[in-house]
């Protein structure tokens, strides 16, 4: 529509149609002439395997209805992945904490692990020390992007027995009384390194 204000010529969409060409005369109560309405439906999405969080599934015709009748969009679900009890994910590879007592670190035992396909056996050598990653190929997750699956890396936690009966207790104070001189330097050359490193440091502050 055009109309002139004094030396001017102003152009505008029709209030009626808004531009479309056409106008509802007797438009229904639900849409007001739209040709839409407003509502509210739960859909069912397939998740597939190896899907990761920022990962969008596309819902071909399920957006936003078109105006007029034309057809609608598409609805994109974007993916959150809650994180898990036992694993923490890194791409494809999974990482998980083992906890292990201080006889099965010093003797080496057969330890189950657990996996995306069930439990898996890791051998754990005598003299295991804390922080020790043992790889399983294979054992991770196979992403929607890539052919082969990653890695489970399985980190040994040596754990601290609590509870401790008197029997328990009296077999740790012997066993700890062996560590003395020399011997405990040859057993525990990690704390005998640190210890040393220790000494020399304070050493080096007290000097004159």
């Amino acid at each position: 529509m055009r109309f002139q204000r004094g030396i001017f010529t102003m152009q505008q969409a029709c209030p009626d149609c808004g531009g479309r060409g056409q106008s509802v005369r007797n438009p229904c109560r639900e849409c007001h002439g739209a040709g839409r309405i407003e509502d509210e439906k739960v859909l069912s999405v397939k998740i597939p395997a190896g899907v990761d969080s920022g990962d969008r599934i596309r819902l071909t015709g399920e957006g936003e209805a078109g105006p007029a009748g034309t057809p609608p969009g598409d609805l994109y679900v974007e993916v959150r992945v809650r994180e898990h009890e036992i694993f923490r994910r890194d791409g494809d590879d999974l990482h998980c904490e083992v906890p292990i007592r201080i006889s099965q670190a010093a003797l080496g035992d057969a330890v189950n692990v657990p996996t995306l396909e069930g439990e898996a056996e890791i051998q754990i050598p005598a003299e295991t020390q804390a922080g020790k990653v043992f790889r399983l190929r294979g054992k991770g997750v196979k992403s929607v992007r890539s052919r082969s699956a990653g890695d489970l890396y399985c980190r040994v936690v040596v754990e601290t027995p609590i509870n401790l009966t008197a029997e328990q207790r009296e077999l740790l104070e012997k066993f700890e009384a062996t560590f003395t001189g020399e011997d405990g330097r040859r057993h525990s050359p990690r704390s005998a390194t640190f210890l040393d490193g220790v000494k020399s440091f304070f050493g080096r502050i007290t000097a004159p």
